[in-house]
């Protein structure tokens, strides 16, 4: 038995192929969507590279781009099918076709659910690439004149002053490297030195942060050197003090900015794949209902649609048997190969 058995006549079909043909040019511009929101993540993305660690955070706004090309190829076809549809004359040419064109939309769907799951499950790799790439980028900080790097500086600062963030998961991780080129430091000052020779790297560290640290929200003056000597500052302690520097790690907050975007995103792709598989439905009774009327040379006969032939089940037992089929088929030809071989 059919699944989901509808009864059409003329008026009907009709309004299904109107209906349909309307659903399938909205999908277009769904494509066109899905296909700007991939570019606008690729350029938000592009944008802070030298703050991630690896190009592959760019495959999933790749597969957004191709989706959405392919979203729009594919809809404009099942659009002019079921304009066609409404002339006898015209469909005929589609019917050959149209049975390998529901697959490839029944596998672009899945494919479609699929970058959905991508755009809620990247936010974890994610985490990881910003973590590496913003430890690295807060080494390059003080590379001013190195070439290649000459940029990081720039970069991390219009970085923290936009998120509002400091540091990689906070503030004083700035505490543990360098950040002052060395050619702004005097080697025969005696503080250098000690700061220098207090640590086996040989590093000038200091409790400050740089200057894009600073919460311009904050009453006070920023302090952002010797933020942990209390007699630096007049009715200063930095254990109880409201420190006017973003607590926030960048890390985080930028975590927070993408992952949004590509919840955003997702959820944007689940609604598309909906949006794709009610048109597919459409066309498929379009299909059905077309092949079915009970007297091919009156238009206007009634005829029966369906979306599977048979049940779920039945449907499912006829292809694992095509499988098998071609599967015992391919191996009858393999032995019949071989036993040319051994007679030759």
């Amino acid at each position: 038995m059919a699944l989901m058995l509808i009864k059409f006549d003329m008026k009907k079909r009709v309004k299904l192929a109107q209906t349909v043909w309307f659903m399938y040019w909205f999908a277009v511009m769904a494509g066109v969507l899905v296909f700007s929101m991939g570019l606008f993540f690729k350029i938000e993305l592009r944008k802070r590279s030298e703050l991630m660690d690896n190009n592959e955070s760019h495959f999933l706004p790749n597969l957004l781009i191709l989706m959405g090309l392919v979203a729009c190829g594919i809809n404009a076809f099942g659009g002019k099918v079921c304009y066609d549809s409404l002339d006898p004359s015209k469909f005929v040419k589609w019917k050959p076709m149209l049975k390998c064109f529901l697959m490839v939309c029944v596998g672009f769907n899945a494919l479609l659910l699929v970058t959905a799951l991508l755009c809620f499950l990247m936010r974890i790799p994610l985490q990881f690439t910003l973590a590496e790439g913003l430890k690295n980028g807060m080494k390059y900080y003080k590379d001013t004149d190195t070439p290649g790097r000459c940029y990081m500086k720039r970069t991390l600062d219009l970085m923290q002053i936009e998120f509002r963030c400091c540091g990689n998961d906070n503030f004083r991780d700035w505490f543990e490297i360098q950040w002052v080129s060395n050619r702004y430091l005097d080697f025969s000052a005696k503080e250098v030195k000690d700061r220098i020779g207090s640590n086996v790297d040989g590093q000038y560290l200091m409790d400050g942060v740089p200057f894009s640290c600073c919460n311009p929200s904050s009453p006070r003056p920023c302090i952002q050197l010797q933020m942990t000597n209390n007699s630096a500052y007049y009715s200063y302690d930095h254990y109880t003090e409201e420190l006017n520097v973003w607590k926030r790690g960048c890390r985080d907050s930028m975590l927070s900015y993408y992952g949004g975007l590509m919840n955003t995103i997702g959820l944007l792709v689940v609604l598309v794949t909906m949006l794709e598989v009610a048109v597919t439905i459409g066309l498929q009774y379009i299909d059905s209902s077309l092949s079915t009327l009970v007297n091919p040379e009156d238009p206007e006969s009634e005829s029966e649609g369906w979306i599977l032939e048979k049940t779920v089940k039945e449907t499912f037992t006829d292809i694992m048997d095509k499988m098998k089929s071609m599967g015992k088929g391919s191996k009858v030809d393999e032995g019949g190969e071989a036993a040319v071989a051994t007679v030759s």
